[in-house]
Protein backbone atom coordinates (compact mmCIF):
# COMPACT_ATOMS: atom_id res chain seq x y z
CA UNK A 1 0.00 0.00 0.00
CA UNK A 2 2.98 2.41 1.08
CA UNK A 3 4.72 1.57 -2.54
CA UNK A 4 1.40 2.13 -4.38
CA UNK A 5 0.81 5.66 -2.38
CA UNK A 6 4.56 6.59 -3.26
CA UNK A 7 3.97 5.93 -6.91
CA UNK A 8 1.03 8.26 -7.09
CA UNK A 9 2.42 10.49 -5.07
CA UNK A 10 5.76 11.08 -7.30
CA UNK A 11 3.54 10.79 -10.29
CA UNK A 12 1.75 13.99 -9.33
CA UNK A 13 4.74 15.42 -7.92
CA UNK A 14 6.18 15.30 -11.51
CA UNK A 15 3.13 16.32 -12.96
CA UNK A 16 3.22 19.54 -10.93
CA UNK A 17 6.96 20.33 -11.69
CA UNK A 18 5.87 20.07 -15.50
CA UNK A 19 2.65 22.26 -14.97
CA UNK A 20 4.97 24.29 -13.38
CA UNK A 21 7.22 25.00 -15.94
CA UNK A 22 4.92 25.21 -18.23
CA UNK A 23 3.12 28.46 -16.85
CA UNK A 24 6.76 29.97 -16.17
CA UNK A 25 7.41 29.30 -20.24
CA UNK A 26 4.15 30.82 -20.86
CA UNK A 27 4.74 33.55 -18.65
CA UNK A 28 8.45 34.43 -20.38
CA UNK A 29 6.94 34.45 -23.56
CA UNK A 30 4.52 36.26 -23.13
CA UNK A 31 6.60 39.13 -21.45
CA UNK A 32 9.41 39.08 -24.60
CA UNK A 33 8.41 41.42 -27.10
CA UNK A 34 7.75 40.62 -30.47
CA UNK A 35 10.02 41.99 -33.15
CA UNK A 36 7.78 44.35 -34.17
CA UNK A 37 6.97 45.49 -30.74
CA UNK A 38 10.49 46.16 -30.35
CA UNK A 39 10.45 47.96 -33.18
CA UNK A 40 7.41 50.10 -32.86
CA UNK A 41 9.21 51.15 -29.76
CA UNK A 42 12.31 52.55 -31.06
CA UNK A 43 10.32 54.20 -33.97
CA UNK A 44 8.17 55.62 -31.56
CA UNK A 45 10.61 57.17 -29.43
CA UNK A 46 11.13 60.96 -29.53
CA UNK A 47 14.65 61.11 -29.80
CA UNK A 48 14.53 58.68 -33.12
CA UNK A 49 11.47 60.86 -34.36
CA UNK A 50 13.82 63.70 -33.89
CA UNK A 51 16.44 61.75 -36.44
CA UNK A 52 13.87 61.66 -38.38
CA UNK A 53 13.48 65.68 -38.79
CA UNK A 54 16.87 66.05 -38.94
CA UNK A 55 16.49 63.88 -42.63
CA UNK A 56 13.71 65.58 -43.62
CA UNK A 57 15.55 68.98 -42.70
CA UNK A 58 18.18 67.70 -44.52
CA UNK A 59 16.86 66.35 -47.86
CA UNK A 60 18.94 69.37 -49.70
CA UNK A 61 22.63 68.99 -47.93
CA UNK A 62 22.02 65.00 -48.86
CA UNK A 63 21.18 65.14 -52.36
CA UNK A 64 24.40 67.83 -52.39
CA UNK A 65 26.58 65.57 -50.83
CA UNK A 66 25.41 62.17 -52.78
CA UNK A 67 26.32 64.03 -55.96
CA UNK A 68 29.72 65.36 -54.83
CA UNK A 69 30.28 61.50 -53.58
CA UNK A 70 29.17 60.37 -56.86
CA UNK A 71 31.38 62.31 -59.29
CA UNK A 72 34.64 61.17 -57.61
CA UNK A 73 35.01 58.18 -59.50
CA UNK A 74 36.12 54.82 -57.99
CA UNK A 75 37.19 51.74 -59.97
CA UNK A 76 37.83 48.90 -58.03
CA UNK A 77 41.36 48.86 -56.69
CA UNK A 78 41.29 52.71 -57.51
CA UNK A 79 38.67 53.46 -54.32
CA UNK A 80 41.42 56.09 -52.14
CA UNK A 81 40.21 59.56 -53.65
CA UNK A 82 36.68 58.43 -52.65
CA UNK A 83 37.74 57.13 -49.33
CA UNK A 84 39.52 60.69 -48.59
CA UNK A 85 36.59 62.25 -48.98
CA UNK A 86 34.45 60.22 -47.15
CA UNK A 87 36.87 60.10 -44.13
CA UNK A 88 36.85 64.03 -44.20
CA UNK A 89 33.30 64.25 -43.45
CA UNK A 90 33.47 60.89 -40.70
CA UNK A 91 35.82 63.42 -39.41
CA UNK A 92 33.15 65.77 -38.43
CA UNK A 93 31.49 63.48 -35.84
CA UNK A 94 32.41 61.81 -32.86
CA UNK A 95 34.07 58.37 -34.28
CA UNK A 96 36.83 56.30 -33.99
CA UNK A 97 37.92 56.28 -37.75
CA UNK A 98 40.77 54.11 -39.40
CA UNK A 99 41.80 52.14 -42.38
CA UNK A 100 42.38 48.60 -42.39
CA UNK A 101 45.20 46.45 -44.78
CA UNK A 102 42.44 45.97 -47.55
CA UNK A 103 42.14 49.53 -47.42
CA UNK A 104 38.76 49.80 -45.91
CA UNK A 105 37.56 52.91 -44.24
CA UNK A 106 35.76 51.90 -41.06
CA UNK A 107 34.09 54.49 -38.72
CA UNK A 108 32.75 53.16 -35.06
CA UNK A 109 29.78 54.76 -32.92
CA UNK A 110 30.68 53.72 -29.99
CA UNK A 111 27.52 52.26 -27.33
CA UNK A 112 27.41 52.88 -23.82
CA UNK A 113 27.56 48.94 -23.38
CA UNK A 114 25.45 45.39 -23.32
CA UNK A 115 24.55 45.46 -26.79
CA UNK A 116 24.98 43.73 -30.12
CA UNK A 117 27.45 44.63 -32.52
CA UNK A 118 26.69 46.11 -35.58
CA UNK A 119 28.46 46.25 -38.96
CA UNK A 120 26.76 48.24 -42.07
CA UNK A 121 28.60 47.90 -45.04
CA UNK A 122 28.15 50.15 -48.40
CA UNK A 123 31.22 49.30 -50.80
CA UNK A 124 33.23 52.60 -52.10
CA UNK A 125 34.21 50.74 -55.55
CA UNK A 126 32.36 51.07 -59.44
CA UNK A 127 32.57 49.18 -62.31
CA UNK A 128 33.57 52.09 -64.34
CA UNK A 129 37.00 52.87 -66.00
CA UNK A 130 39.78 54.85 -64.32
CA UNK A 131 39.86 58.79 -65.73
CA UNK A 132 36.02 58.39 -66.48
CA UNK A 133 35.15 62.16 -65.97
CA UNK A 134 31.76 61.94 -63.88
CA UNK A 135 28.87 64.88 -63.92
CA UNK A 136 25.20 63.79 -62.23
CA UNK A 137 22.55 65.63 -63.87
CA UNK A 138 19.16 66.02 -62.09
CA UNK A 139 16.15 65.59 -64.09
CA UNK A 140 12.44 64.78 -63.57
CA UNK A 141 13.02 63.84 -59.68
CA UNK A 142 16.20 60.89 -60.66
CA UNK A 143 19.90 61.96 -60.21
CA UNK A 144 21.60 60.34 -63.21
CA UNK A 145 25.36 59.72 -63.10
CA UNK A 146 27.51 56.64 -63.26
CA UNK A 147 27.86 55.06 -60.31
CA UNK A 148 25.21 57.32 -58.48
CA UNK A 149 23.49 54.39 -57.25
CA UNK A 150 25.73 51.10 -57.01
CA UNK A 151 26.68 51.78 -54.46
CA UNK A 152 27.09 55.63 -53.67
CA UNK A 153 23.23 56.16 -52.61
CA UNK A 154 24.42 53.49 -50.00
CA UNK A 155 27.58 55.46 -48.92
CA UNK A 156 25.37 58.45 -48.81
CA UNK A 157 22.74 56.61 -46.64
CA UNK A 158 24.78 56.34 -43.91
CA UNK A 159 26.72 59.17 -43.48
CA UNK A 160 22.72 60.48 -43.36
CA UNK A 161 22.03 58.27 -40.73
CA UNK A 162 25.26 59.60 -38.28
CA UNK A 163 24.63 63.42 -38.83
CA UNK A 164 20.49 62.32 -37.87
CA UNK A 165 21.62 60.13 -34.59
CA UNK A 166 24.17 62.84 -33.69
CA UNK A 167 21.78 65.91 -34.33
CA UNK A 168 19.14 63.94 -32.06
CA UNK A 169 21.49 63.36 -29.33
CA UNK A 170 21.00 59.39 -29.35
CA UNK A 171 23.42 57.02 -27.63
CA UNK A 172 23.06 53.42 -28.78
CA UNK A 173 23.98 50.39 -25.80
CA UNK A 174 25.88 48.65 -29.16
CA UNK A 175 27.82 50.04 -31.22
CA UNK A 176 28.01 50.87 -34.68
CA UNK A 177 30.18 50.05 -37.50
CA UNK A 178 30.27 51.74 -40.13
CA UNK A 179 32.02 50.26 -43.13
CA UNK A 180 33.35 51.33 -46.58
CA UNK A 181 34.68 48.68 -48.48
CA UNK A 182 36.98 48.19 -50.88
CA UNK A 183 36.82 46.11 -53.87
CA UNK A 184 33.24 44.35 -53.82
CA UNK A 185 32.61 44.31 -57.68
CA UNK A 186 36.15 42.49 -58.49
CA UNK A 187 35.62 39.81 -55.83
CA UNK A 188 34.08 41.42 -52.77
CA UNK A 189 38.02 41.35 -51.02
CA UNK A 190 37.84 44.69 -48.94
CA UNK A 191 34.73 42.73 -47.15
CA UNK A 192 36.17 39.35 -47.27
CA UNK A 193 39.24 40.70 -45.48
CA UNK A 194 37.05 42.62 -43.02
CA UNK A 195 34.95 39.49 -42.02
CA UNK A 196 37.69 37.12 -41.76
CA UNK A 197 39.70 40.10 -39.58
CA UNK A 198 36.69 40.10 -37.12
CA UNK A 199 34.80 36.87 -37.01
CA UNK A 200 33.69 36.44 -33.56
CA UNK A 201 33.64 39.91 -32.87
CA UNK A 202 30.63 41.18 -34.75
CA UNK A 203 26.72 40.33 -33.65
CA UNK A 204 25.15 41.84 -37.36
CA UNK A 205 26.03 42.38 -40.63
CA UNK A 206 24.11 44.27 -42.75
CA UNK A 207 25.49 44.80 -46.84
CA UNK A 208 24.16 48.09 -48.11
CA UNK A 209 24.13 47.44 -52.22
CA UNK A 210 20.80 46.37 -54.26
CA UNK A 211 17.50 46.02 -52.64
CA UNK A 212 14.78 48.63 -50.97
CA UNK A 213 11.70 47.07 -50.21
CA UNK A 214 13.07 43.90 -49.67
CA UNK A 215 15.95 42.25 -48.74
CA UNK A 216 18.24 38.84 -48.67
CA UNK A 217 19.38 36.55 -46.09
CA UNK A 218 21.88 34.49 -48.09
CA UNK A 219 24.50 34.63 -50.90
CA UNK A 220 24.43 33.27 -53.95
CA UNK A 221 27.27 30.87 -55.31
CA UNK A 222 29.20 33.28 -58.07
CA UNK A 223 32.08 31.59 -60.09
CA UNK A 224 33.92 33.57 -62.95
CA UNK A 225 35.66 31.19 -65.22
CA UNK A 226 37.97 31.89 -68.60
CA UNK A 227 37.59 28.93 -70.98
CA UNK A 228 40.68 28.92 -73.75
CA UNK A 229 40.65 26.07 -76.47
CA UNK A 230 44.10 25.86 -77.60
CA UNK A 231 45.09 24.70 -81.37
CA UNK A 232 48.22 25.59 -83.67
CA UNK A 233 46.87 28.89 -85.06
CA UNK A 234 48.29 29.87 -88.54
CA UNK A 235 47.30 32.49 -91.71
CA UNK A 236 44.12 32.78 -93.10
CA UNK A 237 45.30 31.03 -96.24
CA UNK A 238 47.09 28.04 -94.38
CA UNK A 239 45.73 24.73 -95.11
CA UNK A 240 42.64 23.57 -93.35
CA UNK A 241 42.81 22.21 -91.25
CA UNK A 242 43.49 22.66 -88.55
CA UNK A 243 40.63 25.46 -88.14
CA UNK A 244 40.66 28.79 -86.42
CA UNK A 245 40.55 28.31 -82.67
CA UNK A 246 37.41 30.01 -82.78
CA UNK A 247 35.43 27.31 -84.11
CA UNK A 248 35.32 24.76 -81.94
CA UNK A 249 35.07 27.32 -79.22
CA UNK A 250 31.88 28.61 -81.10
CA UNK A 251 30.23 25.08 -81.14
CA UNK A 252 31.04 24.82 -77.29
CA UNK A 253 29.42 27.99 -76.61
CA UNK A 254 26.29 27.38 -78.68
CA UNK A 255 25.86 23.65 -76.88
CA UNK A 256 26.72 25.39 -73.24
CA UNK A 257 23.39 28.32 -74.22
CA UNK A 258 21.73 24.67 -74.98
CA UNK A 259 22.05 23.56 -70.98
CA UNK A 260 19.19 23.51 -69.11
CA UNK A 261 19.47 25.67 -66.03
CA UNK A 262 17.58 25.56 -63.02
CA UNK A 263 15.32 28.25 -62.08
CA UNK A 264 14.76 26.54 -58.44
CA UNK A 265 17.06 26.91 -56.77
CA UNK A 266 17.83 30.09 -58.69
CA UNK A 267 20.44 29.88 -61.49
CA UNK A 268 22.16 31.72 -64.42
CA UNK A 269 24.79 31.35 -66.83
CA UNK A 270 26.62 33.87 -69.02
CA UNK A 271 28.87 33.77 -71.14
CA UNK A 272 29.84 37.83 -71.67
CA UNK A 273 33.53 38.28 -73.13
CA UNK A 274 35.07 36.40 -76.24
CA UNK A 275 39.03 36.29 -77.60
CA UNK A 276 40.49 35.12 -80.29
CA UNK A 277 43.29 36.30 -83.03
CA UNK A 278 45.40 39.43 -82.52
CA UNK A 279 44.49 40.22 -86.68
CA UNK A 280 41.62 39.38 -88.90
CA UNK A 281 44.00 37.45 -91.35
CA UNK A 282 45.35 35.06 -88.34
CA UNK A 283 43.48 31.72 -87.28
CA UNK A 284 43.21 32.01 -83.78
CA UNK A 285 45.90 29.49 -81.85
CA UNK A 286 43.81 30.78 -78.50
CA UNK A 287 40.26 31.48 -78.37
CA UNK A 288 38.90 32.28 -75.11
CA UNK A 289 35.53 33.30 -73.63
CA UNK A 290 34.55 34.14 -70.42
CA UNK A 291 31.67 32.38 -68.18
CA UNK A 292 29.87 33.92 -65.16
CA UNK A 293 27.87 30.98 -63.62
CA UNK A 294 25.58 31.75 -60.52
CA UNK A 295 23.49 29.08 -57.77
CA UNK A 296 21.92 29.38 -54.45
CA UNK A 297 23.03 25.97 -54.99
CA UNK A 298 26.72 24.77 -54.80
CA UNK A 299 25.62 21.34 -55.90
CA UNK A 300 24.13 23.08 -59.21
CA UNK A 301 27.40 24.89 -59.66
CA UNK A 302 29.24 21.68 -59.50
CA UNK A 303 26.88 19.57 -62.16
CA UNK A 304 26.99 22.83 -64.45
CA UNK A 305 30.53 22.82 -64.10
CA UNK A 306 31.39 19.29 -65.09
CA UNK A 307 28.80 19.32 -68.22
CA UNK A 308 30.61 22.58 -69.44
CA UNK A 309 33.92 21.08 -69.06
CA UNK A 310 32.32 17.56 -71.13
CA UNK A 311 31.16 19.89 -73.48
CA UNK A 312 34.45 21.75 -74.04
CA UNK A 313 36.96 18.78 -74.21
CA UNK A 314 34.99 17.06 -76.86
CA UNK A 315 34.57 20.07 -78.94
CA UNK A 316 38.40 20.48 -78.66
CA UNK A 317 39.05 16.92 -79.35
CA UNK A 318 36.91 17.04 -82.38
CA UNK A 319 38.71 20.07 -83.78
CA UNK A 320 42.05 18.05 -82.55
CA UNK A 321 42.74 20.92 -80.13
CA UNK A 322 43.60 21.24 -76.38
CA UNK A 323 41.01 22.77 -73.05
CA UNK A 324 42.44 25.22 -70.64
CA UNK A 325 40.35 26.92 -67.64
CA UNK A 326 40.95 29.71 -65.82
CA UNK A 327 39.05 30.55 -62.52
CA UNK A 328 39.20 34.26 -62.01
CA UNK A 329 36.99 33.87 -58.74
CA UNK A 330 35.38 31.95 -56.93
CA UNK A 331 32.42 32.09 -54.42
CA UNK A 332 30.27 29.52 -53.20
CA UNK A 333 26.70 30.27 -52.55
CA UNK A 334 26.82 31.79 -48.73
CA UNK A 335 23.91 29.79 -46.71
CA UNK A 336 24.05 30.12 -43.18
CA UNK A 337 21.75 27.36 -41.43
CA UNK A 338 19.27 29.26 -39.84
CA UNK A 339 19.58 32.48 -40.51
CA UNK A 340 16.18 32.63 -42.04
CA UNK A 341 14.55 32.62 -39.03
CA UNK A 342 17.55 34.19 -36.82
CA UNK A 343 17.27 37.60 -35.16
CA UNK A 344 18.59 40.02 -37.28
CA UNK A 345 16.38 39.18 -40.51
CA UNK A 346 13.07 39.24 -38.35
CA UNK A 347 14.20 42.48 -36.39
CA UNK A 348 14.77 43.30 -40.57
CA UNK A 349 11.66 42.04 -41.48
CA UNK A 350 9.45 43.94 -39.00
CA UNK A 351 12.14 47.47 -39.65
CA UNK A 352 10.55 47.39 -43.35
CA UNK A 353 6.59 46.99 -42.35
CA UNK A 354 7.45 49.55 -39.78
CA UNK A 355 8.27 51.56 -42.71
CA UNK A 356 5.63 50.67 -44.75
CA UNK A 357 7.30 48.32 -46.50
CA UNK A 358 5.98 44.29 -47.54
CA UNK A 359 9.16 43.01 -47.48
CA UNK A 360 10.49 40.80 -50.31
CA UNK A 361 12.63 38.11 -48.79
CA UNK A 362 14.84 36.23 -50.73
CA UNK A 363 18.32 33.85 -50.36
CA UNK A 364 20.11 34.88 -53.54
CA UNK A 365 21.86 38.22 -52.48
CA UNK A 366 25.19 39.02 -54.55
CA UNK A 367 27.05 41.33 -52.60
CA UNK A 368 29.44 41.79 -49.40
CA UNK A 369 26.64 39.95 -47.04
CA UNK A 370 28.17 36.65 -48.79
CA UNK A 371 31.59 37.66 -47.09
CA UNK A 372 30.23 37.45 -43.73
CA UNK A 373 27.73 34.68 -44.00
CA UNK A 374 31.00 32.56 -45.17
CA UNK A 375 32.63 33.22 -41.95
CA UNK A 376 29.27 32.09 -40.19
CA UNK A 377 28.51 35.99 -39.34
CA UNK A 378 24.73 36.37 -39.31
CA UNK A 379 23.96 39.03 -42.01
CA UNK A 380 21.52 40.27 -44.95
CA UNK A 381 21.49 42.91 -47.51
CA UNK A 382 19.24 45.71 -48.18
CA UNK A 383 19.19 49.31 -49.96
CA UNK A 384 18.23 52.41 -49.22
CA UNK A 385 17.03 53.57 -52.81
CA UNK A 386 15.47 52.49 -56.02
CA UNK A 387 17.89 52.84 -58.88
CA UNK A 388 18.05 51.43 -62.58
CA UNK A 389 20.90 51.06 -64.57
CA UNK A 390 23.08 49.54 -62.55
CA UNK A 391 26.63 48.92 -64.56
CA UNK A 392 25.79 51.52 -67.14
CA UNK A 393 26.97 55.11 -68.25
CA UNK A 394 23.09 55.71 -68.26
CA UNK A 395 22.59 54.59 -64.53
CA UNK A 396 20.33 56.28 -62.16
CA UNK A 397 18.03 56.72 -59.36
CA UNK A 398 15.15 58.18 -57.60
CA UNK A 399 15.46 60.85 -55.31
CA UNK A 400 12.79 60.98 -53.03
CA UNK A 401 12.34 57.75 -51.53
CA UNK A 402 16.15 58.08 -50.71
CA UNK A 403 15.01 59.84 -47.63
CA UNK A 404 12.05 56.84 -47.01
CA UNK A 405 15.50 54.79 -47.14
CA UNK A 406 17.83 56.55 -44.78
CA UNK A 407 15.09 56.67 -41.91
CA UNK A 408 14.81 52.28 -42.61
CA UNK A 409 18.48 51.97 -42.22
CA UNK A 410 18.80 54.45 -39.24
CA UNK A 411 15.61 52.39 -37.53
CA UNK A 412 17.45 49.25 -38.54
CA UNK A 413 20.87 50.36 -36.57
CA UNK A 414 18.72 51.03 -33.58
CA UNK A 415 16.92 48.37 -33.34
CA UNK A 416 19.49 46.00 -33.63
CA UNK A 417 21.87 47.94 -31.22
CA UNK A 418 19.58 49.26 -28.73
CA UNK A 419 18.65 52.57 -27.55
CA UNK A 420 20.09 53.93 -24.33
CA UNK A 421 19.25 56.48 -21.53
Amino acid sequence: MTAVYYSISKEIFMRSILLVLLVLSITASAQSPSPADEVKAVQDDPRVQAAFAHIDKDRDAILREWIAITEINAPSKHEQERARYIESLLRKSKLDVRYDAAGNLIATRKGTGGGPIAVFDAHMDTVFQPGLKIKATVKDGRVYAPGVGDDTRNIEALLATIRALDAAKIKTKGDIVFLFTTDEEAGMTGAKHYTKENKGKIDYYVALDGGYEGFTYAGIGINWYRHHIIGPGGHTRSRTPPYSASLPMARAIARIYELPVPTNPSSNLNIGMLGGSEVPNAKAADAWFSLDLRSTSNEVISDLEKQIATILNEEATRAGMTVKTDVISSSPAAVLPGNRESRLVKIAEAVHRAMGFNPPIGNAGSNNSSAALLQGISSISTGAGPCADAHALTENCEIEPLYRGIKKILLLELALVGLSQ
